[in-house]
């Protein structure tokens, strides 16, 4: 019964892995699009992590968890006799699948090691594949996703090392210490998992010398092609021995340098020491918190997620995904009701919390920017793109198109101040029956912006400043929670406006002649 209970599940995770939610900019930005620009001919628009002077973001651990697949890819295109680059869309939805199959095999795989008794087994893996997190967050491509298979396998060769007592560990040592700095480089809080885990570690290495000598050895050899990758990558000239000795490019320094500085973590938002126990947690937990607090079993695991969220509630900037790797530790270590009844009243209440947070994040949350893009890229005519109230759009899956498309990504500007930039932008109207004759034209302007921007209603309708609209398309599962309003509004209105009037809409925007010079 479990195992037909875990197959479906295994379904619902590549469901939502094939959906085209975006939970946020970091999914593209501090990844795919960064590799993608190395391998393709995609132009992309790199972010501040890795365009500052110290930057903060290393492509160490990108290279083999986005860049080998795209090679990949690339070699079975070229091989199959295609000509020109893979439509970047294509790149996108491979990734997709394979963060779908490393957490299928990889994260599953470690709570089967994790887990020593069959039937807590058993139920820790249902729960893991049953959250929504596992569905959404660990299906798409952060940092943070990364980092929770980096934790769960850090933990499976730390009790393989000290529980294997017969044979040499001097080889599980190296492997540890090379999946530890690849933790590190991939995100500077990684060792806070592995405090308790790792004081395992220091008696088998007492009586092991010749593996804590390993593991040195790899996390030395480890480092140095990170430090040497990521040197290169910000280095516009060839790299030398004395250069990279002289000059190195230390990513993970920078980035603990940059976030211990308050004034630096206030531009991103400060939150209190207890956002991450009193809000965070709850969010991803759902109703198994209840049981963390009330049901709890003590394990490695669960001490593993302790050390990570004290560790990770001292930086003031807090935010929801950061505790991805905690949540597969947390969901093994926390025991089911005894009592019949309560466990079917739990059980209800943890399907109907992750069947609305699943379909939330992994469906509607800005789930039209991806389409919004790949549409864009198909129109011949679209010079200016102002994308408004909406996520920062990935340029790299225009398909080229960004060669002559400039994306004005405007965000919460006032409302009356994208009408002046758009006012800038819109080209001459030019009268027509037919309904595509726009799209022989040689320049075109596009606002994509969500339904519930009820600002433009009277603009749209009435084309009152001269500006004229024309709907081009329109992508129905979007839900824009940015444009919560509720000190305005009102609770229900808000709720009524942004869940029922849903959509991200693409409109072509153009002006009256006598207006081309305003």
């Amino acid at each position: 019964m479990w195992r037909r209970a875990y197959l479906i599940l295994v379904i619902v995770r590549l469901y939502f892995a094939l959906s085209p939610s975006y939970l946020h900019p970091d999914e593209n930005f501090q990844g795919p699009e960064v590799i993608a620009g190395q391998i393709f001919s995609y132009p992309v628009r790199l972010t501040w992590e890795f365009t500052s002077d110290n930057p903060v973001r290393s492509v160490f651990p990108l290279w083999p968890v986005y860049g080998l697949p795209m090679l990949l890819l690339r070699w079975l295109w070229i091989g199959n006799g295609n000509d020109g680059e893979i439509p970047p869309v294509a790149v996108f939805w491979t990734l997709r699948v394979l963060m779908f199959a490393l957490s299928f095999v990889l994260e599953d795989w470690a709570l089967h090691e994790l887990v020593s008794s069959p039937r807590h087994r058993r139920v820790a893996i249902l729960l893991v594949a049953s959250s929504y997190v596992t569905w959404t967050y660990q299906t798409h491509t952060f940092s943070n996703s990364i980092e929770t298979l980096a934790v769960a396998w850090s933990l499976v060769l730390i009790d393989r090392i000290v529980e294997n007592k017969q044979r040499s560990s001097a080889f599980a040592s190296a492997i540890l210490a090379f999946v530890v700095v690849f933790g590190i480089f991939n995100r500077i809080t990684f060792p806070a998992f592995l405090i308790i885990p790792g004081l395992r570690m220091i008696p088998h290495f007492v009586k092991k010398p010749f593996a804590l000598l390993a593991a040195i050895l790899s996390a030395l050899f480890t480092t140095f092609i990170a430090v040497y990758l990521d040197t290169k990558f910000y280095t516009n000239h060839s790299v030398t021995w004395s250069y990279l000795f002289s000059h190195p490019t230390i990513t993970p320094l920078n980035n603990l340098t940059y976030n211990l500085n308050s004034s630096n973590l206030a531009t991103h938002g400060l939150h209190p020491w207890y956002q991450h126990i009193l809000f965070n947690l709850p969010q991803l937990l759902g109703p198994a918190a209840f049981l963390l607090f009330l049901r709890p079993h003590l394990s490695l695991r669960l001490y593993s997620a302790i050390s990570g969220v004290f560790v990770l509630s001292i930086f003031q900037h807090q935010e929801a995904r950061f505790l991805l790797p905690t949540i597969p530790l947390i969901l093994s270590s926390v025991q089911l009701p005894k009592n019949q009844t309560h466990l079917r009243i739990w059980a209800v209440l943890w399907i109907i919390f992750n069947i609305f947070f699943g379909l939330l994040m992994g469906v509607y949350h800005q789930g039209g920017i991806v389409p919004t893009q790949v549409f864009l890229s198909k129109q011949p005519d679209a010079t200016n793109a102002i994308w408004w109230k909406t996520y920062s759009p990935p340029i790299w899956l225009l398909n080229g198109k960004n060669e002559v498309l400039k994306t004005h990504d405007i965000m919460g500007m006032k409302g009356p101040l994208m009408l002046r930039e758009l006012s800038a932008l819109a080209t001459c109207h030019n009268p027509s029956t037919n309904n595509t004759a726009y799209l022989d034209e040689n320049e075109g302007t596009y606002l994509i912006a969500p339904y519930s921007a009820t600002f433009l209603d009277n603009y749209v309708e009435a084309e009152e400043p001269g500006l004229r609209f024309k709907e081009v398309w329109r992508y129905s599962r979007h839900l824009n929670l940015d444009d919560l309003d509720i000190g305005d509004d009102g609770f229900w209105a808000t709720i009524k406006r942004v869940v029922g009037r849903r959509g991200l809409v693409a409109w072509r925007v153009t002006k009256d002649c006598a207006d081309r010079n305003k």
